[in-house]
Formats: C-alpha cells, structure tokens, sequence
C-alpha cells in the first residue's frame, strides 16, 4: 500500500525524522490558508498523488508571495499530470502539500527496501539526488552503493561510515546521518515498509540534513499490525478494478493491454503475460487467483476481468497443484452465465481434476476455446482477437 508524502512525512516524523514544516490541503482556500501559518518567504506547492516525477510535470512549484501560492493552488488542484509513472491517461490531483521553503546546498538519494536476494534490508544510495534513479541506474551505475543491513546487529557505526563516504559528508554531517539512518530503519521495521525512498535527501545551507521527499509503500500482508496505516489508504489513488480484487484477496495488477489474464501462481501469471507479449499482443492485467480459490472467488476475479473495457479476449491459464481445475471450471461457468461474454475465451487447464474440469466447460454450452498447453492457448486467443479486430 502507498501513501502520500504528507502522510509518509509525519510517519516518519514519528520516528524523530527531520522534514520541513507543511500542511496537506484539499482547497485553494486552504493552501492559502496553510501558507500563511508557515515562516515563508518563501513556499513549495506540492501536488499529492502516488507517482514519481511530479516536478517534471508540473506539479511542485516553488514560490515567494502568498498570491502565487493561491495562483499555483488554483492551477494543480484538479489537474492531471502526466509522469513516467502514471502512464499516458495521468492521475488527477485531489489534494496539495504546502511546505516551507529550504534553502538546498547539496542533494542526496537514498532509499531502504527488501533485498530479496540477501533476505536483507538494503540501504540504497547515490550522489545524484533529485534525479530518477532508474536513469542513475541505467547511465551511471557507478554512482549507486548499496549496503546490507545484518538484522541481528540493525544499523551499526560502519553502515552510517559507508553512507557518508558514499556521499562524501564531512564529519559534521556524518554525526547528523547516524541519528537520521538509525531513525529511518527503525521506522521501516516498525511500519512494515516495502520502500522507504528519500529523493532528495538534502544538505541545507545552513548544514542540516533533512528529508525533503519521501515516499513508502508498506507490505500489505502486514496491514492488520498495523490500522494507524491501514487508515493513510486512499482510494481515489487506485484503479477500482484492484479496489474490487482487494476485497477478495486477489493478487490483481491492471494493465494497458487488450487480453485479460487470470491465472494460478505468480511465477506462471508472469509467463502467460510474456508469452502473449511473444505472440504480438499485450496483457490487460496480472491476475493471480491463488491456490486456494473457491468458486466465488473465481467468478468475482472473471467478472473484474470483464469489467475492464480495454479487455478484447480472456485467456485463463490454470495448473492444479492445490487449486483444483473443476473449481476454476465452476467459477467461470457461474461468472459468464451472470455477466455474459462478449469477448474471445480460451481456456488452458492441467493438473488436479482437469478431465472434470474440460467436462464443466463443455457442457455448459459456453462459446470456449480449450487449448492444449500453454503456447497453444497463447496463440489461440492472440488470433481470435486480431480477428476480430
């Protein structure tokens, strides 16, 4: 789950985090209002969506009268942007972040997230603050250091001593980044965090470190520890279509493309994605229906599916290991025959109780096409909807 970077502020405010004074607003009334309980001279309107790249876009503006922070208030609240995260139809901004002004001498990346392949926390960091870090990554690795954290020992002198070479802080800034990188870690163990990302951490001119970004994504298998965070959810920032599969804990990602994918496992949602890639077309979703589904939440993952107008053909694509093919069978018959099918349907299934599974399907009198694996299925929808295109 994402927050806002009002929100994520004062999360880790809690954590004795330093950031600039701010006040979130949903009105040009009370942006205005927000600008004049902050020092100033000078302010930064910070629209608030879940996407990077907002200053690109137009969405954080730095001004110095409280006339232009009403102007600027007035321009984004209700604009769409458009960033490299948001995809082409952008997100529409509902609400603005005011914040006081910071005089930067020098800016900092640095971000802590699961490092799966050490099962660690890594601490990610880069000299080149303010930047997407994805285009650090690709022109420049070399600026980019990242450093394992032990979870037996958490942050010890030597991390915060590679952080500060890394950035090449003098030793005055080095005192200030152990009590920071301390105080982030711990607030990332304590909230469950994904992604805890700082872009731009920044040196003030007065010689402070301080957060001036943030942003943190939390693990929503641990949502339940924690209602204080479950609460920060906005829903006006997600597709509705991934609203509706929350509620039946379905692992469902929308998509730009035209076939709608509802598959069993991760690891095979992600190849039958590749594969209609391969084939000339693109997927509309990830869709993981998991290995214990019941037949009703099998119909509500065809009927998000079918929701989607961008969907020109489903493919479902199911091995039964734990997940039985005659459910899977069952819960599309029960979905099609409420909702109806206006589009193309190949069905690929193998695995536990795949015979009486075939048998559900053809004898529902449904109009679907049974592939024998995997590249067969593929290929068979991919045709079905460039025919009817």
């Amino acid at each position: 789950m994402n927050i806002h970077e009002y929100q994520a502020k004062a999360v880790l405010r809690e954590f004795g985090v330093q950031t600039p004074k701010g006040t979130p607003a949903l009105s040009v009334d009370e942006a205005v209002k927000a600008a004049r309980e902050l020092p100033g001279p000078v302010w930064v309107v910070k629209a608030q969506i879940h996407a990077g790249g907002r200053g690109k876009a137009g969405g954080v503006k730095v001004v110095k009268s409280i006339d232009d922070v009403q102007k600027e208030a007035t321009r984004i609240l209700g604009s769409t942007l458009v960033t490299h995260q948001t995809g082409p139809k952008g997100k529409q901004v509902n609400r603005l972040y005011i914040e006081d002004g910071s005089a930067i001498d020098k800016e900092f990346y640095l971000s802590m997230l699961v490092d799966r392949v050490t099962a660690r926390i890594a601490i990610v960091v880069s000299t080149e603050g303010g930047m997407d870090i994805e285009k650090v990554a690709h022109d420049t690795p070399e600026k980019i250091v990242t450093i394992s954290v032990d979870p037996v020992t958490n942050i010890c002198p030597h991390h915060v001593r590679a952080v500060s070479k890394a950035l090449g802080l003098d030793a005055d800034l080095q005192k200030q980044m152990s009590p920071l990188l301390t105080n982030l870690h711990k607030a990332f163990v304590g909230k469950d965090m994904a992604l805890l990302e700082v872009n731009p951490l920044v040196v003030t001119k007065d010689k402070k470190l301080i957060c001036l970004d943030a942003k943190i994504g939390f693990d929503d298998n641990a949502l339940f520890r924690h209602p204080d965070v479950a609460a920060l959810r906005d829903v006006t920032e997600e597709d509705e279509k991934e609203i509706e599969a929350s509620k039946y804990d379905l692992n469902y990602v929308a998509l730009d493309g035209s076939i709608g994918c509802m598959v069993n496992g991760a690891g095979l949602a992600m190849a039958t994605m590749d594969i209609i890639k391969l084939y000339g077309l693109e997927p509309a979703n990830f869709l993981d229906v998991g290995g214990s589904a019941s037949k009703e939440k099998v119909a509500a993952a065809f009927k998000i599916i079918t929701s989607d107008p961008k969907v020109k053909g489903i493919l479902v694509n199911i091995f039964g290991g734990i997940m039985k093919c005659d459910v899977i069978a069952e819960g599309v018959v029960a979905a099609v025959k409420e909702v109806g099918l206006s589009v193309p349907l190949v069905v690929r299934l193998e695995g536990t109780n795949v015979d009486l599974g075939k048998k559900i399907i053809a004898e529902s009198g449904l109009n679907v096409v049974s592939a024998d694996d995997l590249d067969d299925a593929a290929q068979k929808i991919v045709a079905q909807v460039k025919k009817a295109a």
